[in-house]
């Protein structure tokens, strides 16, 4: 069939004489006459040589070629709603999925999204959350944002941002804590990376840490804030990352001594070709992301 004679009015009152099953109601719908619908359709049925509606006395019964057609009708049409519906001020609206370490996420990124709503109202943005365990192909994602050294394969990776870590624990075991040494009376918070209590007593001065080290292990910073929160044992963590529960007091960093092991960073299929969405976040995350920088 020649597309530039596709019958676009004949398809639309089929389809809302299918959804009423009456081609009176179909033309209150369309703001067009009742002989006007009935003519759209014959005229689409002409041009298919079958027969979509039965004509009954008090309405319509849709056919069997009715019905193979309708779901195709229906999704050309939400399609084409949904491109529609994505122009807003001149400008076409665009989806933007990003995936975050949750710890990430939820201590800086949320608070500050709507500053990015702000810097780029065309863009819908979809995020969800990981453990730093992600498939940047397999799920779909157009960013990353993920903890590391920065050399992943394959990606393009831009820095935000280093993520000290430090002792963090509740009110109640803090003031049970007067040198670094007695960290070790209570039960060690800590992630899958092994290497990180060992610097931070080593940091500390912390003389003859327990080897090999014992343990709660969390695949997540936020789950391992909670167990501290509720009296767990002591956490390593990011400060930054919490400077809601520091300054409610329900988190206290004891000790000042500070390790870093890596930094976050913005990542992205090197084979991937940016959008304008991709390009103005990563332009607004760098931006947010230095002035984190200059604040340290």
């Amino acid at each position: 069939m020649d597309r530039s004679r596709l019958p676009l009015n004949a398809l639309r009152a089929f389809e809302a004489s299918a959804r009423h099953l009456s081609f009176t109601r179909a033309a209150i719908e369309l703001c067009v006459t009742q002989a006007a619908v009935s003519h759209q359709v014959k005229r689409l049925e002409e041009m298919l040589k079958v027969s979509l509606f039965r004509r009954l006395p008090r309405g319509l019964l849709i056919t069997e070629e009715g019905l193979s057609l309708l779901p195709v009708v229906r999704d050309v049409f939400d399609r084409i709603g949904s491109a529609l519906d994505r122009f807003e001020g001149g400008q076409a609206r665009e989806v933007l999925t990003v995936g975050a370490v949750g710890t990430f996420a939820v201590g800086w990124l949320l608070p500050r999204l709507t500053d990015f709503a702000s810097h780029a109202s065309f863009v819908d943005l979809r995020l969800s959350t990981n453990n730093n365990r992600v498939d940047i192909a397999a799920e779909g994602l157009d960013f990353a944002i993920r903890f590391g050294s920065g050399a992943w394969h394959g990606l393009d990776a831009s820095e935000l941002f280093v993520a000290r870590l430090s002792v963090l624990c509740n009110p109640d075991i803090a003031a049970q804590l007067s040198s670094p040494d007695e960290v070790m009376r209570h039960t060690l918070l800590m992630s899958y990376r092994s290497d990180e209590w060992p610097k931070w007593f080593a940091a500390a001065g912390v003389q003859n840490p327990p080897s090999p080290l014992r343990g709660m292990v969390f695949d997540s910073s936020l789950s391992m804030m909670e167990a501290a929160i509720q009296g767990a044992g002591v956490a390593l963590a990011p400060p930054l990352m919490f400077d809601r529960q520091l300054a409610a007091g329900t988190i206290v960093q004891p000790f000042p001594y500070l390790i870093s092991t890596g930094s976050y960073w913005l990542t992205r299929l090197q084979s991937k070709e940016p959008t304008p969405a991709m390009d103005a976040f990563r332009a607004w995350i760098l931006a947010q992301s230095q002035s984190q920088v200059a604040r340290a």
